[in-house]
């Protein structure tokens, strides 16, 4: 059996932090697709009393261990690894920093808007669509700003937090309706960084589930 399992399905964002993160370490790994959208498994019962009482993937199994929260997952692999660790308490911090307002602003507006947008049936109301639209577009104009200061997130190497705000930047920008890498070139040019990283996988090949089963 592989060192590692991961409860995920290959239209998450949050998912695809954790797979690729293993990925680009060289874990010995295995997903463990999840049926979120026609199933609902995430959503039963047995989901929640197994696997995740928060009822969420991903989910990262390592011997005993049971993770959830991406953020957590990409903290436990650095300090178990020691792979895209920050390299000191300080750097610790600032990735924390980082990583908190990449789920809150970043990728975590871009999240609701593509299901909403690609996979909501009925689609998303076009004023609740407008306003995340609006958070969308001031936290990446954050995001490409401080990727005009150094190649990666804290300086000159990847971390953590470059693996955080992978999460949905690289899926088809016809998902959202709007090309991120086209509008924003320090962007853009970070992305072509993380995706020459040996290891680098797309969301779609590393994880099972596409196309979703609507």
């Amino acid at each position: 059996m592989p060192e590692y399992q991961l409860y995920c399905f290959a239209q998450s964002g949050n998912a695809y932090r954790a797979a690729l993160m293993l990925n680009l370490i060289g874990a010995d790994w295995k997903p463990i697709y999840i049926d979120f959208f026609k199933g609902g498994e995430t959503r039963t019962p047995k989901y929640r009393a197994e696997v995740n009482e928060m009822g969420e993937a991903p989910v990262l199994v390592h011997g005993t261990k049971k993770l959830s929260q991406s953020g957590v997952i990409l903290t436990y692999l650095a300090e178990h690894t020691g792979k895209f660790e920050p390299e000191d308490n300080d750097e610790r911090l600032e990735a924390l920093r980082w990583i908190i307002f990449d789920n809150q602003k970043v990728n975590g507006f871009l999240g609701p808007y593509r299901f909403l947008k690609s996979f909501a049936r009925p689609a998303g109301d076009p004023a609740v669509m407008a306003f995340l639209k609006g958070r969308i577009d001031g936290s990446l104009a954050v995001l490409d700003k401080r990727l005009a200061k150094a190649p990666f997130m804290l300086g000159n190497r990847p971390t953590i937090a470059d693996i955080s705000y992978c999460a949905y930047l690289y899926y088809p920008a016809e998902e959202f309706g709007f090309d991120i890498a086209a509008e924003h070139k320090n962007i853009a040019a970070w992305l072509d960084r993380m995706k020459a990283l040996p290891g680098w996988g797309h969301p779609y090949d590393l994880m099972p589930g596409h196309p979703p089963n609507l």
